[in-house]
């Protein structure tokens, strides 16, 4: 996903002090908006190449998720409270355990994930490489998984003391591995256009 950090709406708040209240008021323009750390982002539609590696890898998760009932995958846009300063957030993929699951009908989701995919766009490396991985590391998102549609490659990230610690990453015919979402193997080529 292409993100920039936007900066244009005027008589809005200074960046760093967004909030969630100032994020319902923005226009419903097709824009992806984020506040991460008090921090307005937007981003444009992806291109193909970003959506294809969404869509396969998230029918991969889901398929294997729904099949072994371990709980719920959804793709963007859908919301995600991280903390006060840091929501909404929209996951390109996200997997939530069955147990930790609303039983009711949610607009989004609050708390850390179990596990996010982000799926890396030219210009996106940053926030995705950086921001969010500081952010969903800080949640304490369990897993966190950059797909890579230019280097065809798939780094899975774990939560380890606080931290994330680099598990694997894949690419040609590797199955890629998972430590939340034990059991599967995904071949990494089949994700990238």
């Amino acid at each position: 996903m292409a993100e920039t950090t936007f900066t244009s709406i005027q008589t809005q708040p200074d960046q760093g002090q967004w909030t969630y209240t100032d994020y319902v008021k923005l226009p419903d323009d097709g824009n992806r908006y984020e506040i991460i750390e008090g921090v307005l982002y937007v981003s444009n539609a992806p291109n193909s190449d970003h959506q294809f590696t969404v869509t396969e890898l998230g029918a991969e998760l889901r398929d294997f998720t729904k099949k072994n009932r371990l709980g719920r995958v959804l793709v963007a846009p859908f919301e995600v409270h991280l903390s006060e300063t840091t929501r909404p957030v929209q996951p390109d993929i996200l997997f939530v355990r069955g147990d930790r699951w609303p039983t009711e009908r949610v607009a989004f989701f609050a708390g850390a994930l179990d596990l996010v995919v982000e799926v890396i766009s030219p210009g996106s490396i940053r926030t995705d490489r950086v921001i969010k991985f500081t952010a969903y590391e800080r949640a304490g998102v369990a897993e966190y998984w950059l797909a890579n549609p230019h280097t065809r490659t798939v780094e899975v990230y774990i939560l380890s003391t606080g931290e994330y610690a680099l598990f694997g990453e894949f690419t040609d015919d590797d199955p890629i591995r998972s430590s939340v979402v034990e059991g599967i193997q995904i071949v990494t080529s089949t994700l990238f256009a």
